[in-house]
């Protein structure tokens, strides 16, 4: 899949999955920069997809797109949004080669002559043939990524699938690894193998019970959708940091109306794009579990250590490397910024003090332990019989501001003296909202 549709069609599933359907499709267009025209061959592209991972379309062939993705709330995992994901990684020639190959493989090993026969009878007659050359690059490819493994014993060499996992385990087995898998790739980080693996057992196990149906056990309520999608910039994040390369992208503020601009290749069409270009050297990717966002630290030239949400980024390029003792320099300035951060904030630091009141009547002191294990480094210094004293040193109030404001009328904020103000303006507005219309009400 070219560069620029992958990322224009993961913004596109990321405006559905937010929106769950409020937008038109004029609204859609405007708020992803492309034109109506571009949204209807996206949403085609992305039903193909659809349909060359679960081999039929919803009964409803006029339904919208954005239906499936509101399917069911809580199946946050099949695998709609990870569709994209199947279709970057092959082009559409590969995945019938690779299939053809498999499902000959499952019987009993084979040479490469005789896949090469089992993929030439399975193709379809409008397809062009591969030759030796090309099955036996398919296999070394089977072979590197562990689906494929080769067959002890001299020349020619045999090939057989390593399905080990799934035929060894006994249906109870089989079971008690799905959920494993299912639990990990919904709550752990980065998920999307995860996903992919428990898809995987889910077939096995519909193929070993026939069509019984599979009751899901688990139901994730506070899932985030959006953070698969994020991945996709992870993994060649995550490389860049590992090879210390600068990397280049495009990126979109979140403050912006417009959240994707399509690369201008007709001059007769060209316009600005609302989005910046960047060049960072990236020395850190850190997921803030509270709403579910990636970000990326990294030194920019001139401008030092900036921050960048994942969900912005488009058009991910990789660049020179810089020397290691360089990037090791930039990693210590990165770390000595952010040593009090909630987060990312690299502000100036400042000590909050916060008052929190013990739970009238309550067996268990929530309150307290509440604070002890989400409180990161922060300290109680003092406590009484009704009430403690918890202290934290941190880079700027923004980021720890919506932790205190959760515990609504349990805490008061002591220190410092600006955070005290904001939440007492809060209250206000609130308390405004609140007051009746009519004063004999």
């Amino acid at each position: 899949m070219a560069r620029e549709s992958f990322d224009k069609e993961i913004q596109f599933l990321r405006m559905l999955t937010l929106t769950s359907g409020a937008y038109n499709r004029q609204q859609f267009a405007d708020r992803l920069g492309i034109s109506v025209h571009t949204f209807d061959k996206t949403i085609r592209r992305l039903k193909e997809i659809v349909q060359s991972v679960q081999q039929q379309l919803p009964a409803e062939q006029g339904h919208d797109f954005n239906e499936l993705l509101r399917f069911n709330y809580y199946e946050s995992a099949d695998p709609l949004l990870l569709f994209l994901f199947r279709a970057k990684s092959l082009k559409e020639s590969e995945s019938l080669r690779l299939a053809l190959l498999l499902t000959a493989l499952q019987s009993q090993p084979l040479t490469t002559m005789e896949l090469l026969d089992a993929c030439c009878d399975g193709l379809p007659s409008d397809n062009p043939l591969p030759d030796e050359k090309t099955i036996r690059s398919d296999l070394k490819y089977l072979v590197e990524v562990g689906v494929v493994r080769k067959e002890p014993g001299g020349r020619p060499y045999r090939y057989a699938v390593r399905n080990d996992l799934v035929t060894g385990l006994t249906d109870e087995e089989l079971l008690d690894l799905y959920d494993f898998v299912d639990i990990m790739a919904n709550t752990q980080l980065p998920s999307v193998q995860g996903f992919l693996l428990r898809d995987h057992l889910k077939k096995a196990m519909r193929r070993q019970g026939g069509d019984r149906d599979m009751a899901e056990p688990f139901l994730y309520k506070y899932h985030y959708y959006s953070r698969i999608l994020d991945e996709a910039h992870i993994h060649p994040l995550l490389h860049a940091i590992r090879q210390r390369r600068c990397v280049t992208f495009l990126y979109f503020s979140t403050s912006k109306r417009s959240m994707y601009g399509s690369q201008n290749t007709n001059p007769l069409f060209e316009k600005e794009t609302e989005g910046r270009e960047h060049t960072i050297l990236p020395l850190q990717v850190i997921y803030d579990h509270q709403y579910g966002r990636w970000y990326v630290l990294g030194h920019v030239g001139g401008k030092g250590i900036m921050k960048f949400r994942l969900e912005g980024m488009t058009q991910l390029m990789e660049e020179k490397p810089v020397p290691e003792q360089h990037f090791a320099n930039l990693l210590a300035v990165l770390e000595e910024k952010t040593r009090y951060s909630w987060l990312v904030d690299t502000g100036r630091a400042v000590k909050v003090r916060v008052r929190f009141y013990n739970p009238e009547g309550a067996k268990r002191n929530f309150i307290r332990e509440r604070v002890l294990s989400q409180g990161q480094w922060g300290t109680i210094t003092e406590e009484e019989s009704e009430s403690f004293i918890y202290e934290i040193t941190v880079n700027g109030i923004t980021e720890i501001k919506p932790w205190i404001r959760s515990f609504g009328s349990s805490c008061e904020v002591l220190e410092p003296q600006k955070l005290r103000k904001e939440f007492r303006q809060e209250w206000k507005e609130l308390q405004a909202y609140y007051e009746p219309v009519r004063e004999n009400i």
